[in-house]
């Protein structure tokens, strides 16, 4: 830890510099201390923003933090406590994600995977020795120290951890990432430090063939297979890993917590300790090329599904329900989408807490993919006639400009729920809306604008096919981590309904 210092503001220290991230109620910028010139990554955390709950976790990740001293973690090095404002200053680390430079690089074995998962159960035992368990490890919490050849794996963003006493288990609350879950969690059976090892186990496999061992784009089916432990070693691409990395993986991937390996004895297990004689030193070529879609798959999901209905119940109708293809998720949770369930008597989705990494935040363009999926599951509130889940999309004071309402702003949603009750479903056989042309322009971290064009396409209760197309935009802010939809226009060569009769008068 850095000596205290004297005075107790941040500025009186170090020399703020530029931005590296942002999350919903924090900001990370590269600073300057100003005693010795080094550069760290201030976290800084607008505490007028947060409610109590969210002010607790910040202060339970401040003081788990403070008690990791680790080569392979990411280090606190300072907390700053002012009015409205909590700084947190950590190591700055420039190297980027595992995977990203795993992808990157020009030789990559067997050796080389073994070598990582070392570095990150080296962190994790370091973590349960101080009884803490992290509760998310996941590619996106590994990073690199630097951007120089085998720089070191740091672990990040100790957002969820807990602590624990010695070896307890108990039910903590429903946390972490859908496929890096362990099956004690999806059971609501009292958890501990275990959780990361089979966390560590899911990353392990990913390290060595590219795809996860447990993948369904049913969230039901995907859960059903972690808690049976099914995963298994397909040819042709498993043929070439040895035997003991096969064993590594059964043992941390073993359904029953208690007889689970643990982190100190997975690193004396032959293939981490005795890598050079055990692993093999084959070039896995199709191991890159399976990481690197993977990546981007990753990369694609966690931008679309970041925003998630917190009042919507953990279903396989949580997320989105319209079709798309091999790229997009249906009827899924986001296998890299975090979840954190304060409320533990439910299985429902919070918002409120602030995922900002400690040094890799979300970029603007995945908030943009946030604002157009949360449309398109406005428009398919409308499409279904589901009032109730449009409810929860829009703000209780939305305001409109409607053709209908002859050139006046509507406000409130009696205007709208007179279409529901009339118009929607009754009409029609079948409904498919596309936005097409969507541009979002972000104000700020918490509002954004969207203009599209909306197509619809129905059938009318004669079988005849209609379409129609209409100008919209729409006004979206974010509170408490969710979006809602305050002010939309409609240009006025189409109704809210296409599918209404005066459509195709």
């Amino acid at each position: 830890m850095a000596a205290p210092a004297a005075c107790t503001r941040f500025s009186d220290n170090y020399d703020l510099k530029e931005e590296l991230g942002k999350g919903a109620f924090s900001v990370v910028r590269r600073c300057v201390q100003k005693s010795t010139g080094l550069e760290f990554a201030a976290k800084i955390i607008n505490t007028k923003k947060l409610s109590a709950r969210d002010f607790q976790k910040l202060e339970r990740e401040a003081r788990i933090c403070r008690k990791l001293q680790h080569p392979n973690i990411v280090r606190l090095h300072d907390s700053i406590q002012e009015e409205n404002f909590h700084y947190l200053v950590f190591d700055l680390v420039t190297g980027g994600e595992l995977f990203e430079d795993i992808v990157a690089r020009e030789f990559y074995s067997e050796a080389d995977a073994s070598h990582c998962i070392q570095q990150i159960l080296e962190s994790v035992n370091h973590c349960h020795t101080n009884g803490v368990v992290h509760r998310d490890l996941k590619p996106e919490n590994l990073l690199l120290a630097s951007k120089a050849k085998g720089a070191a794996v740091k672990l990040a963003d100790f957002g969820l951890a807990i602590e624990v006493q010695g070896e307890q288990h108990a039910w903590f609350g429903f946390a972490g990432t859908p496929g890096y879950l362990s099956p004690e969690v999806l059971k609501k059976e009292p958890y501990g430090k275990p959780v990361d090892i089979w966390a560590c186990g899911v990353i392990l496999y990913i390290l060595l063939v590219g795809y996860p061992p447990f993948w369904d784009e049913d969230q039901h089916r995907l859960y059903a297979q972690i808690k049976a432990g099914a995963y298994d070693y397909p040819s042709p691409e498993w043929d070439t890993v040895t035997p003991e990395a096969k064993n590594l993986i059964n043992q941390m991937l073993t359904v029953n917590p208690s007889k689970r390996i643990t982190a100190s004895e997975a690193l004396k297990h032959p293939w981490i300790c005795q890598r050079e004689r055990v692993a093999s030193i084959v070039h896995r070529q199709e191991t890159v090329d399976c990481l690197k879609k993977f990546n981007a798959r990753r990369k694609l999901k966690g931008a679309i599904l970041t925003t998630m209905l917190a009042t919507r119940n953990f279903s396989s109708r949580s997320i989105i329900t319209k079709k798309g293809d091999g790229s997009q998720v249906k009827e899924s949770t986001d296998s890299s989408t975090t979840l954190e369930d304060d409320d533990i008597k439910e299985d429902k989705i919070k918002g409120g807490v602030d995922r900002s990494s400690t040094v890799i935040a979300k970029d603007p363009e995945a908030r943009k993919q946030e604002v157009i999926k949360m449309t398109e599951q406005l428009l398919e509130a409308i499409n279904v006639g589901d009032y109730e889940a449009y409810t929860k999309i829009c703000d209780p004071h939305l305001t409109a400009f409607e053709p209908e309402a002859l050139g006046n702003l509507v406000e409130g949603m009696d205007f709208h729920k007179f279409y529901f009750d009339n118009v929607v479903g009754k009409n029609c056989k079948a409904v498919n809306t596309a936005i097409l042309n969507p541009t979002v322009h972000l104000l700020g971290d918490d509002a954004a604008c969207i203009a599209y064009v909306r197509l619809t396409q129905y059938m009318d209760k004669q079988g005849a096919a209609h379409s129609s197309q209409c100008e919209e935009t729409r006004i979206w802010h974010k509170r408490d981590n969710k979006w809602q939809n305050v002010h939309f226009h409609r240009s006025s060569n189409s109704p809210p309904f296409t599918f209404a009769p005066s459509a195709h008068k």
